[in-house]
């Protein structure tokens, strides 16, 4: 059975490649560059928190502004809009998994 710790690692792994889908896209703004970038820096904090909860419940709030930063910026690039989304996904996906 995967952990939550695995959960979000392997979240951590997809924001990163979405930050740096970001970086390199030339179309991207720098709004969804900075949002991107903040959403990587929870990631990296989620990882090391005791409160699994909380780690989430942030992580979570962080990956829907870089959602909403994506699908609002109409210069980046599909590959990027992709890794974003994808990265909102794997922390949907462990919010589902969350113990109650």
């Amino acid at each position: 059975m995967t952990t939550m710790e695995e959960r979000l690692e392997r979240a951590r792994v997809k924001i990163d490649s979405a930050l740096q889908a970001a970086r390199t896209d030339e179309g991207a703004s720098p709004v969804l560059l900075a949002v991107v970038n903040e959403f990587a820096s929870k990631a990296e904090k989620a990882v090391g928190l005791a409160d699994q909860r909380t780690a989430v419940i942030e992580l979570e709030q962080a990956g829907d502004s870089a959602k909403a930063a994506v699908e609002a910026d109409r210069g980046a690039s599909p590959m990027t809009r992709n890794a974003v989304l994808e990265a909102h996904m794997s922390v949907c996906i462990a919010k589902g998994k969350l113990e109650t």
